[in-house]
Parts: C-alpha cells; sequence; structure tokens
C-alpha cells in the first residue's frame, strides 16, 4: 500500500464531486476497484496512477507522497477565445477578493 494514497484519493475525489463510479469511467476500471483503491485494499498500476494524476490535475509524486503539497485546482482553457479567458479571470479575482 502506498501512504495516504487512500486518503488522498478519497479527498480528491470528493473535492471534484465525482462518485466512485464517475472514477471507474474515467480512468476505464471498475467501480469495486477506485473502492479497493480508497480503503487501500489494491494498489493502482502505473497507468492508473497516471490516469488519476491526470484527472486530478495532480503530480504522481503527490500521489505517491513525495510530495505533499496539496494540488492546485487548474482549470481547462482550451477551446476559450482571450475574452472568455479573461471573463473567468475577472470572475475569479470577484469571488477572492469577498
Amino acid at each position: 500500500m502506498i501512504k495516504d494514497l487512500p486518503n488522498k484519493l478519497k479527498t480528491l475525489r470528493t473535492k471534484y464531486g465525482y462518485s466512485q463510479k464517475q472514477v471507474a469511467d474515467k480512468v476505464e476500471v471498475s467501480p469495486s476497484i477506485i473502492s479497493g483503491y480508497e480503503t487501500g485494499e489494491r494498489t493502482p498500476s502505473t497507468e492508473i496512477l497516471l490516469s488519476l494524476s491526470n484527472l486530478f490535475n495532480c503530480s504522481t509524486d503527490y500521489l505517491l507522497g513525495k510530495n505533499e503539497s496539496e494540488p492546485q485546482v487548474i482549470l481547462d482553457t482550451n477551446g476559450l477565445t482571450d475574452e472568455q479567458i479573461q471573463a473567468l479571470q475577472s470572475l475569479i479575482n470577484v469571488i477572492k477578493s469577498k
């Protein structure tokens, strides 16, 4: 078992608002496997670990316990215009100031 991986996966999953089934669908495993990761009964393969790090926008080092810094939330702005990106930034700034 990888130290703290079960807690980190569950915390990230709930932070992103995903169910175990949604995570399972996104990384192409069964929900029972995700449950096993979260209880510490199973350890993900390297391929699944990479998929989970991509899904949760964090490093594999964070998931493996080598880096304890909690990942920052990253917004995918692909396909947005510069004007739309600026509007999002303005909204974020307004929310932060409250």
